[in-house]
């Protein structure tokens, strides 16, 4: 494999001869989103698919406000698995739990589950006669007790091998919660990779390290397993660092990044954040600048007229400023909440993030729009270990880096190794577009 590349956008723009020629090689083990959804190679010089077809794409700027509830729409993908209506084939071998009717996400009642102090949660039912081969799985999910919990969906097969599907962190804010969807990427797997077509049993798990932990299961789903392993390297505050730094390694492989910038510390020309003009030149070389916004949580915002105009100005000054990436958002600390998630929905159709430091992926048919999960950059073996469980199980992994001085971001050498390790492995580096071009299509 050549370190010459061509992004998506390169090859649009050097649809000739010598974009093709840049391509060369690369078509068979990397396809872009797109063209994988079209059912096209990536070396056929029609070009891209119609995007009109994409609810919410744009070509170009997109307008201030959204055309639909991203949320809405798409919250209840795939195929129902288990609305949890009949909780007779579920145990609880740890903690306690019961149907709750008065906090559902679909249907008459959910799963709630609850600690006894600090000892983890486990509930299983039986999977015997299940096929899940090829297929992925998503979830509702509520808490009063987020942060420092995991879930996990544990798949075991007859002969004990297991395949562990898992979200690490849940940033959503309390105590204004409320549900969303996951559809957790795998984190583990056993050395004999478990028959999934002769299956066991389905554990759920919640791990903790809390006094207590509370938490609602509902409207469990499946989808297909896509047919390639997607990397997003996600960028935050537009720093120097990226552009002076990283941005040549991305160049010479040819990767594109998403950025989330700043607009206060952009305008003020804050030492170490890039200026307008050189995030324009970052995507026109491919980057996609998404919103990040006012730098501070917006849980802490009480007035709900004052969440609709951070948004709303927030939006504005990237559409202003012409970034072509306005409709999908990072949110500034990882923070957000039930109130805050019904008024991005207005001015953004994807973004999030449930931000852990290990490894936390996700399935790319199946997760709420406005909450996906991503993991830290800060240390090379999990950031290659992320890559590898994306190439080997055709899932997604969303990293986060910052500033190489900084301990969320490993060093540049190590992220010279990280590009080289994605490189070779058998995954498509993609942006927001292509990520919400596939969860759009399989809905």
């Amino acid at each position: 494999m050549t370190r010459n590349r061509a992004t998506r956008r390169r090859f649009l723009a050097l649809s000739g001869a010598a974009g093709l020629t840049g391509m060369a090689g690369c078509a068979d083990r990397f396809k872009s989103a797109s063209d994988e959804l079209s059912g096209n190679s990536s070396d056929d010089s029609s070009g891209d698919p119609d995007d009109s077809a994409v609810p919410g794409l744009t070509d170009g700027v997109p307008p201030l406000e959204t055309e639909f509830d991203s949320r809405e729409r798409y919250r209840q993908p795939g195929e129902s698995f288990d609305d949890f209506s009949d909780l007779d084939a579920w145990t609880v071998g740890r903690g306690s739990g019961e149907a709750d009717t008065d906090v559902v996400f679909d249907g008459e009642q959910s799963f709630k589950l609850q600690s006894n102090g600090s000892e983890n949660i486990i509930a299983q039912r039986s999977l015997e006669g299940e096929d899940l081969t090829e297929t992925d799985l998503s979830f509702a999910v509520r808490t009063t007790t987020p942060q420092s919990l995991a879930v996990n969906l544990r798949l075991v097969d007859q002969f004990g091998s297991e395949k562990v599907y898992s979200l690490r962190e849940i940033t959503y804010r309390s105590p204004d919660v409320g549900w969303f969807r996951s559809s957790p990427g795998v984190f583990q797997q056993s050395e004999y990779e478990p028959a999934l077509d002769h299956l066991d049993r389905l554990e759920i798990q919640v791990l903790h390290s809390m006094s207590e932990a509370e938490i609602w299961i509902d409207d469990l789903r499946t989808h297909d397993t896509p047919d390639q392993g997607y990397v997003m390297l996600s960028w935050d505050d537009g720093t120097r660092d990226y552009y002076e730094t990283a941005a040549p390694l991305h160049d010479e492989y040819g990767f594109p990044a998403v950025q989330a910038a700043v607009p206060r510390w952009v305008e003020r020309n804050q030492d170490g954040t890039m200026s307008v003009s050189e995030l324009q030149e970052r995507q026109e070389a491919g980057d996609q600048i998404v919103v990040h916004g006012t730098h501070n949580p917006i849980h802490e915002l009480d007035d709900e007229s004052a969440i609709e105009a951070r948004l709303r100005q927030d939006k504005r000054w990237f559409v202003d400023n012409d970034f072509e990436g306005a409709n999908y958002i990072v949110y500034p600390h990882n923070s957000y909440d039930k109130t805050s998630l019904e008024y991005a929905t207005d001015y953004h159709y994807c973004g999030g993030f449930n931000q852990a430091g290990n490894v936390n992926t996700t399935n790319v048919y199946g997760f709420d729009p406005l909450a996906l999960p991503r993991t830290i950059g800060h240390d090379l073996e999990i950031s290659k270990r992320c890559v590898d469980l994306a190439a080997q199980h055709n899932q997604c992994t969303v990293l986060n880096f910052h500033t190489f001085d900084a301990s969320n971001t490993m060093p540049e050498a190590d992220y010279e190794s990280l590009l080289e390790h994605i490189d070779g492995a058998d995954v498509e580096v993609i942006t927001f577009d292509d990520l919400w071009r596939l969860r759009t299509s399989n809905s």
